[in-house]
């Protein structure tokens, strides 16, 4: 599932000075259509080798002279996160046992208490599939200790004692899941799991250009390996990227107006015709690309 893959890890090799092409970048300033200051827009990634991960000097000032930052989530509202579990669950007492086949199901099984995984297997398989495949990506990285970028964010913002808020709620997001049914969750997950161990599938190969894509900070390549979907899921982009980037923007148009901010979203949600760049621009703002680098302080 190749985009789905990719929305999961940016929506829903070592990065250095180096790695950024010229024009590329990950960090935009947005100014114009009658704001006083500008605020800025970061694309994160949800799960990087912690080696790899770096906040620039341009973002870390943004951080330092923003009146807010938003995140996706408010990853800061313990009762917020303690809350969550009960949302991760399939409805209506669903398990993995009731969407895959008798062997499919025992291959699922085997793979997870095999491998291992932060939950026993009797409990997540009531979690809704597409949790579980966010665990798969993760486990299948190659590193010591992993690290969210929104981590590294929060922990600069706290520094500053800036306040931390969330574009929308992890209930929302949660709910976002059910409305893609759980079988075809469940298939997905399943495609990823007979896959792997198998010298290296399409799954690990597409996994592998969008880490890359993502260090290169290249926005574009990335859009279009989120676009490349399986014709199957195509219809669930809107679901997990489009109608929420909507949402955003919306919520963005008025606090934009009252505060500086530096907003921190998953990278996939930033470019295209669709992405929450251009659909700022359709709204009268102006969007510029700034220099993303260790040592680098200009805007490009």
């Amino acid at each position: 599932m190749k985009g789905l893959s990719a929305i999961l890890l940016l929506g829903l090799a070592t990065l250095t000075a180096a790695a950024q092409k010229d024009n590329n970048t990950l960090f935009w300033k947005i100014s114009g259509n009658g704001i006083e200051k500008p605020s800025y827009l970061f694309g994160t990634i949800h799960m990087l080798c912690k080696e790899d991960a770096f906040l620039s000097e341009n973002l870390v000032k943004a951080i330092k002279n923003a009146d807010r930052v938003y995140l996706e989530l408010d990853m800061d509202n313990l009762f917020e996160l303690l809350g969550i579990i009960t949302k991760m669950k399939m409805k209506n007492d669903t398990t993995l046992a009731d969407l895959l086949t008798p062997e499919e199901y025992e291959i699922t099984k085997t793979y997870f208490e095999k491998n291992g995984s932060m939950l026993p297997f009797s409990t997540l398989e009531t979690y809704k599939p597409l949790v579980a495949s966010s665990m798969l990506m993760e486990a299948s990285m190659v590193c010591d200790e992993q690290v969210a970028m929104e981590q590294l964010i929060m922990e600069e913002a706290k520094k500053y004692g800036k306040r931390i808020d969330g574009l929308e709620t992890m209930a929302y997001q949660m709910s976002v899941f059910d409305s893609i049914p759980y079988k075809v969750q469940a298939k997905e997950l399943y495609k990823g799991i007979a896959g792997a161990g198998k010298g290296e599938n399409e799954a690990e190969q597409e996994f592998k250009k969008m880490m890359k894509a993502y260090k290169e900070q290249n926005l574009e390549k990335l859009g279009e390996m989120i676009s490349k979907n399986d014709e199957g899921m195509m219809q669930y982009e809107d679901i997990l990227l489009y109608n929420r980037n909507r949402n955003w923007v919306e919520k963005l148009k008025t606090l934009l107006k009252e505060k500086v901010l530096l907003v921190a979203v998953g990278a996939g949600h930033l470019p295209g015709e669709k992405g929450v760049i251009e659909l700022l621009r359709k709204e009268g703002y102006k969007v510029t690309p700034v220099e993303n680098k260790v040592g680098g302080v200009r805007e490009i």
